[in-house]
């Protein structure tokens, strides 16, 4: 029987979403071994129980880490979850807690830095260095990695979700009015659905399905929810002159068929805009490998 220094290093990886908690135990090369999936619950505690117990039905001996990738400002280096919106963890302090609990060393990041991480390498980003990521769900988050690592600036760079595109738009959450989060997110194309007079419950899909065939209130719906989202895109091509701008999330591939109808106007901004290739499975991979490699083995 091979002692515990001779097992393959695994990590586990969770990804804490607004609707679902995403969790798996992860091989070194990001193949995942085992998955659990749960309910987000909004209460801060009860969430930490729920992430606890999961990482008790998938722990094993190789385990030695975990990565847990949170929606909003994360300061990465001191493990602590700076601001609240949909998944308010704020107030805890998550990884000294769930480190005493589970007796494993815990590495905490933004969620779409840790997506990226698992895109850049075994997805849709394989191979690339620099690379801008846009995830769109209920919210939008954002990431950005240059030569390769991610960029945390200060504390909690990448909060793309909240690139201004209207100033005098829609209250955001962070505090400020008209960020891409409030035009181009699910949320935000539930309320263009809604705004339009269309079944609350047509999808992303369909729309774009019903725009080929000549829909003017699919069209402009379809617009509503892309054009903001292509300024923001400019905007981060602009700063970051990255390689590939990838979009994640629940609404990425949808997101990505609906830019191809508001196309980059000027030669500055052009840059491949590609669906991520993951789906779900991004934020857990990325958080494993992460968790891995920032918290040790």
């Amino acid at each position: 029987m091979p002692s515990k220094s001779e097992v393959e290093p695994e990590a586990i990886g969770i990804d804490i979403g607004g609707t679902n908690l995403r969790a798996a135990r992860v091989a070194a090369g990001g193949e995942i071994l085992q998955r659990l999936a749960e309910r987000t619950v909004a209460e801060p505690l009860a969430l930490v129980d729920r992430l606890a117990e999961m990482i008790d039905r998938l722990d094993s001996p190789a385990v030695g880490s975990i990565g847990i990738g949170v929606p909003g400002r994360v300061d990465a280096l001191r493990g602590e979850v700076l601001s609240g919106g949909y998944v308010d963890l704020s107030s805890v302090p998550l990884a000294s807690v769930l480190a005493e609990r589970t007796g494993k060393r815990i590495f905490v990041d933004n969620d779409c830095n840790m997506a990226l991480v698992g895109e850049m390498a075994v997805g849709a980003a394989r191979g690339s260095a620099n690379v801008a990521m846009l995830t769109i769900g209920t919210g939008i988050g954002g990431a950005v990695a240059l030569e390769g690592r991610v960029l945390r600036g200060r504390r909690s760079a990448g909060q793309f979700g909240h690139v201004t595109v209207d100033v005098g738009g829609l209250p955001c959450a962070c505090g400020r009015r008209g960020c891409v989060e409030t035009t181009s997110s699910g949320t935000a194309l539930g309320r263009h659905i809604r705004e339009a007079g269309l079944p609350a419950d047509i999808t992303a899909g369909q729309l774009l399905g019903l725009r080929l065939d000549g829909d003017r209130q699919a069209e402009a719906v379809i617009r509503a929810w892309a054009e903001p989202l292509r300024a923001a895109i400019d905007s981060l091509v602009a700063a970051f002159d990255p390689a590939l701008v990838l979009l994640g999330g629940g609404l990425g591939k949808a997101a990505e068929v609906a830019l191809q109808t508001v196309p980059a106007l000027s030669a500055w901004y052009q840059c491949p805009v590609a669906a991520a290739t993951l789906g779900d499975d991004a934020g857990v991979i990325g958080a494993a490998l992460a968790g891995r490699r920032e918290a040790g083995p």
